[in-house]
């Protein structure tokens, strides 16, 4: 029996789930077979996961798969300093304090790093380059996400652009809407997101409102582009999820988490949206058409 700890829920999570189990597959372990999974779900409050991973150590899990950002990591962390713990963050895990070294993780803890903390200055990048220069930028971070350094990556990338932008803040789903009318009360053109479970688990809403309001928006993920955004930027969730229940199945098969190195994708995708670009009246640099490993149209 393993654990699964995540700050959202199922149904957000589906192709996630399922990209794990391929990866416990791929070692031979198959759910409902030859492997129970004990799920503890946040449903968007993660200040739930610490007594969720408590209960888990109390199952007596013989690993838990501590995923959906840092909050889940810590949680796990916490609970258990002998239960084997693979996890799934954005950003440094050494900075993090999850680590003692990439190659070397020294405890009960590895996993897989997903590159969100490098992305947001990519997407101000990618938003300044489709976007005219005096125009306002927004970006919406997480300030609880302890992961990110969003808003300072996004100020020095605008900074080293000359462009404005206009960072709004959401700490749970109640927030999000107010941070909105703070985007249009300041005439942002585009809206860049930072990774963070919050806004990936309520992008169709926040598709919506950006569809209603002709806003344009830049993810940290490249299916949202499928999902109406004009652009998706980042590497493979599902692959890094699939990578995860891999080291799940190796740590179950005698390998000691502490001599697993942290793994990164090495790749970085580019999607974008061209009946979005049309529907919105954004006119996309050829440059990046060409850049681009995916155009919907």
């Amino acid at each position: 029996m393993i654990g699964f700890l995540n700050p959202t829920s199922a149904d957000l999570y589906k192709p996630q789930i399922d990209a794990f189990r391929h990866g416990l597959e791929d070692e031979g372990f198959v759910e409902g077979q030859t492997l129970t999974i004990e799920y503890r779900w946040g449903e968007g409050h993660s200040d739930r996961l610490p007594q969720l991973a408590a209960d888990l150590v109390r199952q007596r899990v013989r690993v838990i798969a501590a995923t959906g950002e840092v909050v889940s990591a810590r949680a796990a962390q916490a609970a258990t300093q002998t239960i084997p713990i693979v996890f799934t963050v954005g950003s440094d895990p050494v900075k993090l304090g999850l680590v003692a070294s990439w190659n070397n993780p020294g405890g009960n803890l590895t996993g897989i790093v997903v590159l969100a903390s490098q992305l947001v200055r990519k997407q101000v990048e990618m938003a300044s380059e489709i976007f005219p220069a005096d125009v306002v930028l927004g970006l919406m971070v997480n300030p609880e996400n302890a992961g990110l350094s969003a808003e300072a990556d996004g100020n020095a990338a605008a900074a080293q652009l000359g462009r404005k932008l206009l960072v709004v803040k959401a700490r749970t789903v109640a927030e999000i809407a107010p941070a909105h009318e703070t985007l249009a009360r300041g005439q942002a053109a585009a809206l860049v997101f930072a990774g963070d479970p919050l806004f990936l688990s309520e992008d169709g809403q926040i598709l919506d409102w950006a569809a209603r309001h002709r806003l344009p928006t830049v993810w940290p993920q490249p299916r949202e582009a499928k999902n109406g955004a004009l652009v998706g930027i980042g590497s493979s969730v599902p692959e890094a999820y699939r990578q995860a229940g891999t080291y799940v199945g190796r740590i179950l098969k005698g390998a000691r988490p502490a001599e697993l190195p942290v793994m990164q994708p090495a790749k970085v995708e580019v999607s974008i949206n061209l009946k979005t670009a049309k529907a919105l009246g954004v006119t996309l640099p050829p440059a990046l058409l060409i850049r681009a490993d995916e155009v919907i149209e």
